[in-house]
C-alpha cells in the first residue's frame, strides 16, 4: 500500500524559512515523478514544484527563486524547502506521486495518482 505523509508545517513570519517533508512507504521515491501541491479554500490546487526520475525540475512563476523540491533516495523522502516566505504562501501544502515510470506533464494535477493529506503553512505578515 502507498502512503506519502507531509510533515513540517507551522506558523512562520513573513521572511522565515520552512522545509517540508514527504515519507513516503510501499515505493521508491524516485521511481516516477512527484510533486509539491498547494491549496487555500475556495480555490484550486496548484503545483508549487516537482521533481523528475532524472532529477529535473519544475517550479510556478511564484515560488521560483524561493523554493527548492529535492529528494533523498536513501530515506525515502521527498522536501521542499521554502524560503523568503510570503502570506501569499499561505495554503495547504500536499505532496504527490506519479503513478507511470514515464513522466507526465509536472504541474498538471490530474497527472499524479498518489497523494498524501498536506500539511498547513501558515504566513504571517
Amino acid at each position: 500500500q502507498v502512503q506519502l505523509v507531509e510533515s513540517g508545517g507551522g506558523l512562520v513570519q513573513a521572511g522565515d524559512s520552512l522545509r517540508l517533508s514527504c515519507r513516503t512507504s510501499g515505493r521508491t521515491v524516485g521511481s516516477t515523478a512527484m510533486g509539491w501541491f498547494r491549496q487555500v479554500p475556495g480555490k484550486e490546487r496548484e503545483s508549487a514544484a516537482a521533481i523528475t526520475t532524472q532529477g529535473g525540475t519544475d517550479y510556478a512563476d511564484a515560488v521560483k527563486g524561493r523554493f527548492t523540491v529535492s529528494r533523498d533516495n536513501t530515506k525515502n523522502t521527498l522536501y521542499l524547502q521554502m524560503n523568503s516566505l510570503k502570506p501569499e504562501d499561505t495554503a495547504r501544502y500536499y505532496c504527490a506521486a506519479q503513478a507511470q515510470a514515464y513522466t507526465y506533464v509536472l504541474n498538471i494535477t490530474t497527472n499524479y495518482f498518489y497523494w498524501g493529506q498536506g500539511t498547513q503553512v501558515t504566513v504571517s505578515s
